[in-house]
């Protein structure tokens, strides 16, 4: 299992991902670029002293990262997409791929990667646009880890 960035924006959000992907044991991929230097103390700190337990990998395109699992199922989320990760069939060895803060991945991005492959939304009966991206990933990673049995235990 892979958790995928898509040019951060904002410091404490992607450090608070890095804990999250440490204490899941999941590699976080982060395509640059991100709206933030990595060396600010603010992602630092919501990092805390999980930085060494994390499998981070940084990447210029998403493109690149692809070439390393060109046979990987992508999952791709947006709030804008109608199937719900909740019913997707999510096996080990998958990427979740999210975007950015403001904009999330945008159609660009889709119409170009997507590829008739899987985009899929986190449902949000309530009301509001959207769900932060630490929020949406913590969700989103802890469904696929439930799906594929690693939360057993």
């Amino acid at each position: 299992m892979k958790l995928v960035l898509v040019n951060p924006e904002i410091p404490a959000n992607t450090g608070n991902i890095v804990r999250l992907c440490a204490v899941t044991g999941v590699e976080l991929h982060v395509i640059e670029p991100c709206g933030f230097s990595w060396d600010e103390r603010s992602l630092k700190r919501a990092g805390l002293d999980y930085w060494s337990h994390c499998r981070l990998e940084r990447h210029l395109t998403f493109a690149q990262l692809e070439e390393r699992w060109p046979r990987a199922n992508y999952y791709f989320l947006s709030a804008h997409a109608r199937r719900s990760l909740f019913s997707a069939s999510i096996q080990a060895g998958d990427v979740l791929v999210l975007g950015c803060e403001s904009a999330g991945l945008s159609r660009r991005f889709l119409d170009k990667n997507d590829r008739g492959r899987h985009t899929w939304t986190l449902p949000m009966p309530g009301r509001g646009r959207s769900l932060n991206l630490a929020s949406a990933a913590a969700v989103a990673l802890y469904e696929a880890l439930r799906q594929i049995g690693r939360l057993e235990g």
